[in-house]
């Protein structure tokens, strides 16, 4: 028996064969219950990504929601995907090969405000664990890999940016500043650090984005598998949809994100 068989499945799930980690207590979990994950956030991306469209995902984990965006887009459209754990970014590309899909880019590269090189530690994917929260930055021993800013891709298009890199949310925004300037992309961003939110919100306001709350459950009663226990009860995923305030958008259905009052110098 191949030992990676214990924790590692593949199994038909909403969009396609989908390889996944037995012991993620969150994606894989879901994966394996309900054959779909954070299936809210799918619905939302339905409405705002058109056929041919470019779709930038930072923080791609085992691909998802990568899986449903290149197919949405189709064969005019492409989705470049950033995933810095290795072990991820196989199962991310192994998800891509196994539903035959072209048009994703995908790069083991961490995204932030300047370019460098930051370290990813080591993790053991035989246990159970949420390894999609992982924040990177302070660890000093691990996989060394390479940080890299959008601006410096020089892309002639997106059209969507999505972000979940558990609390570099604003280092990712901040390396793509002239991206965003240039482009002015639909910005899908986690936001569920209390600590850092006020200064993501501030600092996306400032590049001049109206933000509106996005909280879908984890749990989809109308499940691809339609599996009725909820394992995740009330759980949601904390989510900012960003909308350039130069672009129309029908999103007054959404509860808007309030701009937190800036921190005033100590006298």
């Amino acid at each position: 028996m191949n030992p990676f068989t214990v924790f590692n499945r593949q199994k038909a799930c909403r969009y396609g064969q989908m390889l996944y980690n037995l012991n993620d207590q969150y994606i894989g979990r879901s994966l394996d219950l309900y054959g779909e994950y954070s299936e809210g956030e799918v619905d939302l991306f339905r409405q705002i990504v058109k056929p041919g469209q470019i779709v930038v995902e930072v923080g791609a984990n085992l691909g998802a929601h990568t899986v449903f965006l290149a197919r949405h887009v189709g064969t005019k459209g492409s989705v470049k995907a950033f995933e810095p754990q290795r072990i991820l970014f196989q199962a991310l590309c192994a998800n891509l090969a196994l539903n035959s899909i072209p048009n994703v880019h995908a790069l083991q590269q961490a995204v932030g405000a300047t370019p460098g090189t930051i370290k990813v530690p080591s993790i053991d994917y035989t246990r159970e664990s949420n390894f999609g929260a992982l924040a990177l930055g302070s660890y000093q021993t691990g996989e060394q890999v390479d940080v890299v800013t959008l601006d410096s891709y020089n892309l002639t298009a997106c059209n969507l940016l999505k972000i979940d890199v558990e609390g570099m949310e604003k280092d990712v925004l901040q390396g793509a500043v002239n991206m965003i300037q240039r482009l002015k992309p639909i910005l899908y961003v986690e936001n569920d650090k209390p600590e850092k939110s006020a200064a993501l919100i501030q600092y996306i306001d400032s590049l001049g984005y109206n933000m509106l709350w996005h909280r879908p459950c984890y749990f989809n009663p109308h499940n691809f598998f339609s599996n009725t226990t909820n394992v995740f009860l009330n759980t949601v995923s904390m989510n900012m949809l960003c909308v350039h305030k130069s672009c129309k958008q029908n999103l007054k259905k959404f509860e808007p994100v309030k701009i937190p009052l800036a921190a005033q110098p100590s006298t």
